[in-house]
């Protein structure tokens, strides 16, 4: 019984999927060990089939309109609509899922991702969402800030050369070009915060099955852009010296379930990145791993900014590569049981 699909519990309310809110642990504490009881799930440890929901990012400041990422997809209520059908797949397959591990994008004022990194001859920043290419540096139409040196213990000679080296790895590396993002993410900030719908579901999820989430934080590194939670974007400086590391263990830990479902935002950007940083980790050790992998594809949204941005097929093709490489691409309405290659 434990790994059929369940009916969803009194207190989630869809409507309020796309709000802020105070969790009430101690009620949701009670009433998911009354809910394990009545529908006899087993403490998670005893799975004999395991399964790792990686969720990226489903932090207020993507997934709440207003806040300063909102990713609204095509739709324009993407990333809303995404954790409604989020918050029911959990509640659905409690018994199913072994272990939650959220993804938490945790960023301060001066990254190379941000306005105050760059200026001008005018001494201007960058707007939002502006593209900054390996172009642009050579010419001197962005620099670094040289206020900042002291801050990030580098002198302005090293951040100028550093940040030419920074958008050169990008086009070599046939990455996106470096972007200026609004602020966002903002350690301690309302918009860091997991989406309170979402939050409450994997609360409820770790009571009722005795499973700590495992929350991974990325993002922090000033020097570069952290969309994967697996791997930054650059790992080396201008010199060959490291500023970054691969999250091996991590990367280790998700390949020795059974089962990696994953969702979450951007499809295009965060969501993307991990699955290919994944799926590089895979080609490399066995290819056959790629068939343990399932991505939600109703439960992610691609960058969308109309008249600035859209990345609907950059995610699109992203995705077909991944189901070309063995991934499977399902939907999280339909039951775990009736996913390809899947014997619970």
């Amino acid at each position: 019984m434990a790994r059929q699909k369940l009916p969803i519990p009194p207190h989630f309310n869809p409507e309020k999927v796309g709000e802020v809110w105070k969790v009430a642990y101690q009620d949701r504490a009670a009433d998911a060990e009354k809910w394990a009881k009545k529908h006899l799930l087993q403490p998670a440890f005893r799975d004999k089939f395991r399964i790792s929901l990686l969720l990226v990012d489903v932090q207020n400041t993507f997934c709440i309109p207003d806040f300063e990422l909102f990713v609204g997809g095509s739709t324009g209520t993407g990333a809303v609509d995404d954790n409604r059908r989020l918050c029911e797949f959990i509640y659905g397959n409690l018994g199913a899922i072994t272990e939650i591990c959220p993804t938490m994008d945790t960023h301060q004022a001066m990254q190379i991702f941000h306005s105050i990194f760059l200026v001008n001859d005018l001494g201007e920043h960058p707007e939002p969402h502006t593209l900054v290419t390996s172009e642009d540096i050579e010419q001197g139409v962005w620099k670094f800030n040289p206020h900042l040196s002291p801050s990030l213990n580098i002198d302005e000679t090293y951040g100028q050369e550093y940040l030419r080296h920074y958008t050169r790895q990008l086009k070599k590396g046939g990455k996106y070009d470096l972007t200026i993002w609004p602020y966002h993410a903002m350690l301690g900030g309302i918009g860091h915060a997991l989406v309170s719908a979402v939050e409450e579901a994997i609360f409820f999820h770790s009571i009722a099955r005795y499973s700590q989430p495992d929350f991974e934080v990325k993002g922090g590194n000033p020097f570069t852009e952290n969309y994967s939670v697996l791997s930054p974007e650059v790992l080396e400086d201008a010199q060959g010296e490291q500023i970054a590391e691969k999250n091996v263990g991590f990367i280790n830990k998700l390949l020795n379930f059974d089962v990696v479902v994953i969702a979450g935002q951007a499809k295009s950007h965060c969501v993307a990145w991990t699955i290919d940083d994944l799926l590089s980790e895979i080609q490399v050790s066995d290819k056959r791993l790629a068939e343990k992998v399932y991505l939600l594809e109703d439960c992610s949204s691609p960058v969308v900014i109309p008249g600035v941005m859209d990345y609907t097929k950059q995610a699109t093709a992203a995705f077909r590569r991944f189901a070309d490489a063995g991934m499977h691409i399902v939907r999280s309405t339909d039951p775990i049981s009736t996913w390809p290659d899947i014997q619970l």
